[in-house]
C-alpha cells in the first residue's frame, strides 16, 4: 500500500503533463525560428569563402542571397495556404525536412550551379516553414495564449538580430546567458 502512495505522489498530474508538453512544443518552435534566421545571418557572413572556394563573380555571389530571397519570399504566401489546406503540423515537418536537406546539400555543393539550386531549394523550405512556425505556435496556445506564443517568437527574434549585431562569439555568449537565464 506504501509503495502505491509514493508511485501516486511523484507521478505528475495532467496539467504538468500538458505545461510540459506546451513547453517542448514551443521550445522546438523557437529552435526552428532561430534557425531561419540564423541561416540569413550565416550566410552573409561566409560570402567571402564561398566566393573564393566556388571561384563565384561578384553577380554570381549576389545570387547566393537572391536565390533564397526570392524563392522565399515568392512562395511564402503559397506556404502559409499550403499549412491552412493541408494542416500546420504536416507542413511544419515538410519545410523543416526540406530546409535540412537543402541545407546539407549546400554544404556539399560542388560547384556554383549546385550551390544556388540548393540555395532556392533551401527558400522553398523556409517558405514552407516560417508560416507553419508562427501559426502553429499561435494554434497550441489557444485563444488566451496566443498573444503570449508571439511575443516569444518576437522576442526570440529579437535576440537573434541583437546578438547578429553585437558580433559573433558576443552576440552569441549574450543568447546562451540568456536562454540559460530563461530556462
Amino acid at each position: 500500500m506504501k509503495s502505491r502512495a509514493l508511485e501516486a505522489a511523484a507521478l505528475p498530474g495532467p496539467g504538468a503533463v500538458q505545461a510540459h508538453g506546451r513547453a517542448a512544443v514551443l521550445a522546438i518552435i523557437v529552435a526552428s525560428y532561430l534557425m531561419i534566421v540564423i541561416d540569413i545571418s550565416i550566410v552573409i557572413t561566409g560570402l567571402p569563402k564561398i566566393q573564393a572556394g566556388l571561384h563565384l563573380s561578384a553577380a554570381g555571389l549576389s545570387w547566393v542571397q537572391n536565390a533564397y530571397t526570392l524563392t522565399f519570399g515568392g512562395l511564402l504566401l503559397l506556404g502559409a495556404r499550403a499549412g491552412d489546406i493541408l494542416g500546420r503540423r504536416r507542413m511544419f515537418i515538410a519545410g523543416l525536412a526540406l530546409f535540412t536537406l537543402a541545407s546539407l546539400s549546400i554544404g556539399a555543393a560542388p560547384s556554383p550551379t549546385w550551390l544556388l539550386a540548393s540555395r532556392a531549394l533551401q527558400g522553398v523550405g523556409v517558405a514552407i516553414l516560417a508560416p507553419s512556425t508562427l501559426a502553429h505556435g499561435a494554434d497550441r496556445g489557444g485563444p488566451g495564449r496566443r498573444a503570449g506564443a508571439a511575443d516569444r517568437g518576437g522576442a526570440a527574434s529579437g535576440l537573434v538580430n541583437a546578438a547578429h549585431q553585437l558580433g559573433g562569439s558576443l552576440g552569441l555568449g549574450v543568447l546562451v546567458v540568456v536562454f540559460a537565464a530563461a530556462s
